[in-house]
């Protein structure tokens, strides 16, 4: 991978890792026709992983300041209530992670179909909840939060969005739009955060490879994955208040069906 290659994942993983297209099919799709695959694809995958993490701790800072300072005061209050929903909406995500990594993984290497037939589904699911007009709530329940982590664990399938499937399936259970971005991508730091240092943990132990990039194009991705994200996390958050989904779900459309299509060629 040169640094040009990993400029141009770089800002694919960050845009679309909060834009509801669905940033593990794009990356497989940017792989693919970059021919980059195994030990390489992955350092760069946890690399630029990391990097979108890091836009969220920046862009949402404010809020996670509050959650942190709720949380202390020891004392069921607010704070504790959502970060109580976050780690709720958790446990779907981090059950596929203990006993399905392996089948997840297996599909992630079974090429662009799989990519492509997701992306329809996301939008499907996009076009769905723009047009369902549940009642609306004033909070998101723990009740809500765990079906909105089954959605975030339904999503590991590539070419599935998570931002795309957490916040369509909030929107259908009546959730309001104004909370439901922040926390799509609060609930998403620890499981992204979780997958990373386990890939390295398995990486030290010898049971998978890691490495094979170098340095310039791994700081190169990482600095587009940032940026981008940044930009992608806040402005994701004001078209979700907008409720402006439905032109994301056209894309998901056309570019699944083109992905669909280009694999019978």
């Amino acid at each position: 991978m040169d640094w040009l290659q990993a400029l141009v994942l770089g800002l694919i993983q960050g845009l679309t890792e909060y834009l509801p297209v669905s940033s593990s099919g794009h990356l497989a799709i940017g792989a693919s026709l970059f021919g980059i695959e195994g030990e390489e694809n992955l350092a760069f995958t946890v690399a630029v992983h990391v990097a979108t993490v890091m836009s969220t701790f920046v862009i949402l800072w404010s809020e996670i300041v509050w959650l942190l300072k709720g949380i202390f005061k020891f004392e069921m209050n607010d704070e504790t209530k959502y970060m109580l929903n976050i780690v709720v909406s958790m446990i779907p995500i981090g059950i596929v992670g203990v006993f399905f990594k392996d089948t997840v993984e297996e599909i992630f290497g079974s090429g662009l179909l799989i990519v492509g037939i997701m992306l329809l589904c996301t939008a499907a699911l996009l076009t769905f909840s723009y047009y369902a007009k549940p009642r609306q709530k004033g909070k998101i329940s723990m009740r809500d939060a765990f079906i909105i982590g089954l959605a975030q664990a339904c999503a590991v399938m590539p070419g599935l969005s998570r931002s795309g499937s957490t916040i369509a399936t909030g929107l259908l259970l009546g959730n309001k739009k104004e909370s439901l971005a922040q926390f799509s991508f609060l609930m998403v730091i620890p499981p992204i955060l979780g997958e990373a240092l386990l890939d390295v943990l398995k990486a030290v132990k010898g049971d998978e490879a890691f490495g094979g990039i170098d340095t310039l194009p791994l700081a190169v991705g990482f600095i587009a994955a940032f940026v981008s994200g940044c930009l992608a996390c806040k402005w994701m958050i004001n078209i979700v208040k907008k409720g402006k989904l439905i032109y994301f779900g056209i894309y998901c459309a056309i570019a699944g069906a083109v992905t669909v299509l280009c694999n019978f060629i």
